[in-house]
């Protein structure tokens, strides 16, 4: 009985998360500290930052590798199954119907007016959950230097791996005493990375038989081994599935990057739309657990690992370095998404009064997201129809 209160409660808070988290990881991540940490009170900002953290030195989908932690962390591993399901099944499910339809008359939904008045009010959350996890991260000269150094280089392209290991990396050597030029250690990380998308894109074109096995296969593959964006995520699957093996065409890829963007929830459901196209409903639930999985594995296995890496000075340094390059991370993502949600008078007054509100009466961010679909369908809606 202890447990069925908080895991009824965990379903009914990540059921709603994925049914509203729209924006990219960044906003997702935004929304879960809002609900855990000012909200309910589940963990520090400090314990946040630490998921954080260890999420993005594992492979997947970041924001549903947080959900799942914080599930695990709640309640055990029963919360960890919880909280991920739940996190993932709405994003799911409107994917499925959305491939449905796409199937049976040959296009995607028209929603640019969704995200037109929804995206600045992502910016607006994503924009106060950077700055109260900075108050906790940025501390000192070298976290304000070394979070800034890691926007600049995101924002110039390099990969996101190498700058969490050479952050992390930097401030453990410089935390030991043993001085290092923080460019030195950058370079050869970089240069492995960008070998790395080289050799992950490079695709020989070859006719193979669909079969659901191989379609399993795949998406258990990219889940296991994809570190960054869906961009990232848009290479693999181009790689592999349009390229190399014949099974979609370029449009139909495009069309599934685009309906997991353009639905809440992780953008790893575009693997339930092509598992879809590829297979009916068999190809799209294989796909969608099988991309998923890696991901409860891998939190499973380095939830009890956080606690121990901060016992350690050495470890705990390193831990330190990787939550300021996360942070720098979102920044550069916040900064990249705001150029293309922030457009016009309109978008600008939505993320202003969103930064408003959210200062003044601190409001759960599903309602602001819902208020800006609203104002979205009244400015835009009538250019669907």
């Amino acid at each position: 009985m202890t447990l069925r209160a908080p895991l009824a409660e965990l379903a009914i808070v990540f059921l709603r998360l994925g049914a509203t988290a729209f924006g990219g990881p960044a906003a997702h991540i935004a929304m879960l500290r809002d609900e855990t940490v000012d909200r309910r009170k589940w963990l520090t900002d400090r314990e946040f930052l630490d998921i954080i953290a260890a999420t993005n030195l594992i492979p997947g989908p970041n924001s549903t590798e947080i959900a799942i932690h914080l599930g695990y962390k709640r309640c055990g591993p029963a919360g960890l199954l919880v909280a991920g399901t739940c996190f993932i099944l709405p994003a799911s499910l409107i994917v499925a119907a959305i491939a449905w339809s796409y199937v049976r008359y040959g296009n995607t939904p028209q929603a640019t007016w969704l995200m037109y008045g929804v995206g600045p009010v992502i910016i607006a959350i994503v924009l106060q959950a950077v700055v109260k996890l900075g108050r906790t991260t940025i501390t000192g000269v070298l976290p304000s230097l070394l979070g800034a150094l890691v926007v600049v280089l995101s924002l110039t392209g390099v990969n996101e791996l190498a700058l969490l290991i050479g952050s992390g990396l930097a401030v453990m050597v410089i935390t030991l005493g043993q001085r290092r030029e923080l460019g030195a250690m950058l370079v050869p990380l970089v240069i492995a990375s960008t070998a790395l998308r080289a050799a992950t894109i490079a695709a020989t074109v070859a006719s193979v038989p669909i079969t659901l096995t191989r379609l399993t296969l795949f998406f258990l593959k990219v889940g296991s081994i994809l570190f960054g964006s869906g961009y990232v995520l848009l290479a693999f699957l181009r790689a592999d599935l349009t390229e190399r093996w014949g099974w979609l065409t370029e449009q139909q890829l495009i069309d599934a990057i685009t309906v997991g963007q353009l639905t809440p929830g992780p953008v790893f459901t575009t693997a339930t739309f092509i598992g879809y196209l590829i297979g009916g409903w068999a190809g799209a639930v294989l796909a969608t657990v099988a991309i998923f999985t890696p991901g409860f594995v891998f939190v499973a296995v380095t939830q009890s690992i956080i606690p121990r890496l901060r016992a350690s000075k050495v470890t705990s340094s390193l831990l330190d370095g990787v939550v300021v390059a996360s942070l720098g991370l979102m920044v550069a993502v916040t900064w990249q998404l705001g150029l293309a949600a922030i457009v016009d008078v309109p978008t600008s007054v939505l993320a202003i009064a969103t930064a408003a509100i959210l200062l003044t009466w601190k409001p759960n961010s599903t309602w602001l997201i819902l208020g800006g679909a609203l104002a979205g369908w009244l400015l835009r809606g009538g250019d669907a129809w």
